[in-house]
């Protein structure tokens, strides 16, 4: 995979050189260009920024720099045997950046970064790539940043651990919060090492026992107590055929029904009667 990266803060990118980034950098499995946007400015001050029309505070990034750097850098990728390059443009006003999102980009050949700083990018620019290749507005979360950058991290870790070979074990993402599956709903449950007691606190004693359906059973559950107190709207936004019949007892537990409206083990509604907050 092939990702570029333009910004004004190519020192911000520095955590793509460690971890498992790094390693996969290092390995060849991912071929990562970081490049300035100011290259691409003329004037002393290498301006990328200017007054909005229509007014308003705040500035917003300039056309002409952003062109002619995304123009570069599709000539030089398509020079170097790149292909099918997809642009993700990092903002607030972006679809959630999900696990299912994670997957498909990992699945693209070549990724184009465009982390904006100030009130954004004039909008003529991603109008104009978006006839050039598929382009993914994306926002990591329900708040605003001082640039982009945290987001482009955030978006390459994601989506490199999912590359084959990068991962230590090639099954170690299978069972991750919101991976594609039998967890595509639901956050993974706690996670337990050696020793088997510190401080008086031992691991569960099902998780000693060497009996797989049982320790299933128990991961599975635990996903269902985390999801549901931390955050229910994936219970009721979930798919109620995702739910087995030991699924549907421990959701009963947790103060969880069917929808009595619905189809034969319809959506889940929080029932709070009776039920220990």
């Amino acid at each position: 995979m092939r990702l570029d990266v333009v910004t004004i803060f190519p020192e911000y990118l520095e955590p793509l050189n460690v971890s498992l980034v790094g390693k996969a950098r290092a390995r060849g499995q991912l071929n990562v260009h970081v490049h300035d946007l100011r290259s691409w400015t003329y004037d002393r001050h290498n301006t990328v920024d200017d007054t909005p029309y229509g007014g308003g505070p705040g500035m917003v990034m300039k056309t002409e720099p952003w062109g002619e750097a995304l123009d570069s850098v599709l000539a030089d990728g398509y020079e170097t045997g790149s292909h099918a390059p997809a642009l993700i443009v990092p903002t607030p006003s972006g679809r959630p950046f999900t696990q299912e999102l994670a997957v498909h980009l990992s699945e693209r050949p070549w990724l184009i970064f465009t982390p904006a700083r100030y009130e954004g990018i004039d909008r003529r620019v991603v109008d104009e790539y978006a006839t050039r290749m598929p382009v993914y507005e994306v926002s990591i979360g329900d708040y605003v940043l001082a640039g982009g950058e945290a987001a482009v991290l955030v978006v390459t870790e994601a989506v490199a651990r999912l590359l084959p070979g990068v991962l230590g074990n090639a099954e170690s993402h299978r069972d991750d919060s919101f991976a594609p599956g039998a967890m595509a709903s639901l956050l993974e449950g706690p996670v337990y090492t050696k020793p088997p007691e510190w401080r008086g606190r031992d691991i569960p004693d099902v998780l000693l026992s060497g009996h797989h359906g049982k320790i299933a059973r128990w991961r599975r559950d635990e996903a269902l107590k985390r999801t549901t107190a931390h955050r229910p709207d994936l219970i009721e936004r979930c798919d109620p055929k995702a739910f087995d019949k030991k699924d549907r007892e421990m959701l009963s537990i947790l103060g969880w029904e069917p929808d009595p409206e619905g189809e034969p083990y319809g959506r889940f509604w929080r029932r709070t009667d009776g039920v220990e907050e």
